[in-house]
């Protein structure tokens, strides 16, 4: 835990201090500017994945022994699972609602009638972002 004390300020202040170069680079449009963009975009994947790799590999050992029953990085590798699948299933209730609500407001401009057709409809699309949770829950729960 204390990895990401550290290390997740210390990214928001690079970000912050390369920002103006990052807008220098998106207005050009020639070869270079791609690739140091992509060249920033693989090593913030890196330092990302690394940052990842040192959080869930535990550290020290512990000397609760209730700790000895789950592997090292166990409670947090769950509470990613369960923020992975928040974020995924709020994404994709959003691109669904986007959708069938445009639809629904189209096809209610023509047949008003069909106004609860149209809201169940939608509903079932937010319901994606409900299964998400759920089971954001139960992987907390497990943790």
């Amino acid at each position: 835990m204390i990895t990401w004390l550290i290390a997740l300020p210390a990214v928001a202040a690079a970000h912050f201090a390369l920002r103006p170069l990052l807008r220098r680079l998106v207005r050009r449009r020639d070869r270079a500017a791609l690739r140091w963009l992509l060249g920033g975009n693989v090593l913030l994947l890196g330092g990302a994945l690394a940052l990842l790799v040192v959080a869930l590999s535990g550290g020290a050992a512990r000397a609760a022994p209730e700790a000895a029953a789950h592997p090292a990085g166990y409670g947090s590798a769950a509470l990613i699972g369960a923020a992975v699948a928040v974020a995924g299933s709020t994404i994709g209730a959003g691109i669904a609602v986007a959708y069938t609500g445009a639809a629904a407001l189209a096809m209610m401009s023509e047949r008003p009638e069909l106004f609860g057709r149209a809201m169940v409809i939608v509903g079932l699309a937010e319901g994606i972002a409900i299964y998400g949770l759920v089971v954001a829950v139960l992987l907390i729960g497990k943790s």
